[in-house]
């Protein structure tokens, strides 16, 4: 990007002031929150394809709307969401098994037939009119493969109250919403640039095919959307539909999704059904109320909109661990970064007193993790704390806590993976 993302929301709040952007779906509280000044907003909502069939789930499923099987061993169920337990990912290669996965749905999957769906690509941020686009369509233009780590804003949250004492709301994660993957489909720049992009465009807003969410108040807030900058859509953003070599399965975007390596997954819209090209700056309630950092340590309005993720460690360890005193283990990890590869991790077994490196078995890879592994022979049975903390090319360390913000997102600190020994 040209300009910094703070610099470049700073510029839309002002145009938002002076009736040069939309707000679609936002409640003008929400923008009052942000801006702490009043103004005037303008509206047009405009309906995408619907070819979508929405899943519809028995009373006894434990995670409705998911598609997948979910074995416990496997997976932590939280309502329309599915947590990868990491000790299902010991002895995993690369990239993580799409069975695996982990499943985010703000309503339930749906089952889109492919020979009835579309994209289209509309807005007057375009030299035309709209233009639609077919799967084959699509196939039809030069492929791109991606290897990136896909991750949750929420990943984490958990800890802000289990390890920091501090409440938080939202989905209580705790490391197992992310993976990797090897992504194929087509550049949208590519798709951008044959439906006919204007000079003056600034915005780029995929919307989803998935139901409507409704808020915890009852308001229709829409289809999930998220707007992208111009330079971000026409820089590593890809359309994929392909996953691990597989066409996309239902819970990961069927047919086709959206994926914008290094930043949070709402960035990442899956079953997109239309993009929208604007001339003028675009929110959503997924870049107003949600996803941005609220809280003490942040102005009244919030921080900026969430793009790039923070940096984690996790161990290939049950939750708690159990493990036999005076034999030797070999534990493994992974450790990831939004802001660029990992180049060393340290591991401590006393809770945070000492700490040895970790024997990394992955070069610093941009958008994608790093496997490591250490040594350690339990000295006595009781109860032990492991640590893990990762450095990446940024110079990022991971920090011993997080700055609160209300609704728990970017968790990075050191986590504590409580272990006994027996």
């Amino acid at each position: 990007m040209t300009i910094s993302e703070r610099t470049y929301d700073r510029i839309r709040l002002r145009q938002w002031l002076s009736g040069t952007a939309r707000a679609d779906g936002v409640h003008r509280r929400d923008l009052l929150r942000l801006l702490a000044i009043v103004g005037t907003a303008s509206a047009a909502a405009t309906t995408g394809p619907g070819a979508a069939t929405a899943y519809s789930a028995n009373a006894d499923d434990p995670a409705p709307g998911i598609v997948k099987p979910l074995p416990d061993e496997q997976f932590m169920v939280h309502g329309t969401n599915a947590e990868t337990r990491w000790s299902a990912l010991r002895g995993t290669v690369y990239h993580t098994p799409t069975r695996l996965f982990f499943v985010r749905n703000h309503t339930a999957t749906p089952r889109i037939d492919t020979d009835d769906w579309h994209l289209t690509v509309w807005g007057n941020g375009l030299t035309g009119g709209p233009v639609d686009f077919g799967l084959d369509d699509l196939k039809a233009l030069p492929a791109t493969t991606r290897c990136a780590v896909l991750e949750c804003a929420g990943n984490g949250r958990a800890f802000f109250t289990t390890q920091q004492g501090q409440q938080v709301t939202g989905t209580a994660w705790q490391l197992g919403a992310v993976g990797s993957a090897r992504w194929r489909g087509v550049r949208l720049a590519e798709v951008l640039y044959r439906a006919g992009l204007a000079p003056h465009a600034v915005d780029v807003q995929p919307r989803g095919l998935d139901q409507e969410v409704i808020g915890s108040d009852g308001t229709n807030l829409g289809r999930v959307r998220r707007p992208l900058p111009l330079a971000k859509a026409l820089d590593d953003v890809l359309l994929a539909y392909e996953m691990n070599g597989e066409p996309l399965p239902p819970d990961h975007g069927h047919p086709v999704r959206v994926l914008v390596p290094a930043w949070v997954g709402i960035a990442s819209i899956k079953w997109v059904g239309d993009i929208e090209v604007s001339a003028e700056p675009l929110y959503s309630p997924w870049n107003t109320d949600l996803y941005r950092l609220f809280g003490p340590d942040y102005p009244p309005e919030g921080s900026a909109p969430l793009t790039r993720q923070t940096i984690k460690s996790a161990f290939e360890l049950p939750w708690p661990a159990t493990l036999a005193c005076g034999v030797p283990h070999r534990l493994t990890g992974r450790s990831w970064s939004g802001n660029g590869g990992i180049t060393r991790v340290e591991i401590s077994t006393d809770g945070g007193a000492t700490w040895h490196p970790a024997r990394l078995y992955d070069a610093p890879r941009e958008h994608g993790w790093a496997r490591w592994s250490a040594e350690w022979t339990p000295p006595a049975p009781g109860s032990a704390e492991l640590l893990a903390r990762a450095s990446d090319t940024s110079g990022a360390i991971q920090p011993e806590r997080t700055v609160f913000n209300e609704q728990g997102y970017l968790f990075g600190a050191v986590v504590r993976h409580p272990v006994t020994i027996t």
